[in-house]
């Protein structure tokens, strides 16, 4: 078994209704929806996010923008946190650092969030963001990412 599907498999989520409440929550994301993300997969401690091409999301040489590329990296690495934590808990990003190696030129980007190390208290994940052209998937950017776990706040507004 490779590194990658360790990390995803290796944890136990404490509320078996994760993967409801993250789609949930992602429901009420509404930058998602006006980026046109979607949920993907969702599992213990890993959560994947997509983003079709569309060319309002990108800069001035028609890649997909840094900014867009962070944004369904933050929320791929935070689902996969927020899948791990208590049901009467929420998520909040405390802080992330992104690296930006290829530009996203192509069709589709797939942000795969995957816990690293969980705590009670911090989680710290990763995200990669692949971006898809002519059917090759290519690395366009890793995002590291510490995580609060909010006890005893609903993940509502």
């Amino acid at each position: 078994m490779d590194t990658e599907e360790h990390i995803s498999t290796a944890f136990e989520a404490p509320n078996p209704d994760f993967a409801a409440r993250v789609r949930a929550s992602f429901a009420r994301q509404r930058i998602m929806g006006l980026l046109g993300a979607e949920l993907g997969r969702i599992e213990p401690g890993f959560c994947e996010i997509q983003l079709p091409f569309k060319d309002t999301l990108c800069q001035q040489h028609g890649f997909f923008h840094g900014g867009v590329i962070g944004t369904i990296a933050d929320s791929a690495g935070g689902y996969a946190g927020f899948s791990l934590m208590p049901a009467d808990a929420s998520v909040l990003t405390v802080e992330y650092k992104l690296n930006l190696v290829a530009p996203a030129d192509g069709d589709c980007l797939t942000a795969r969030g995957r816990v690293i190390k969980p705590g009670r208290t911090l989680v710290v994940s990763r995200a990669d963001v692949m971006v898809h052209k002519d059917g090759r998937e290519a690395l366009c950017a890793t995002l590291l990412q510490t995580l609060m776990t909010m006890h005893g706040r609903k993940d509502e507004a």
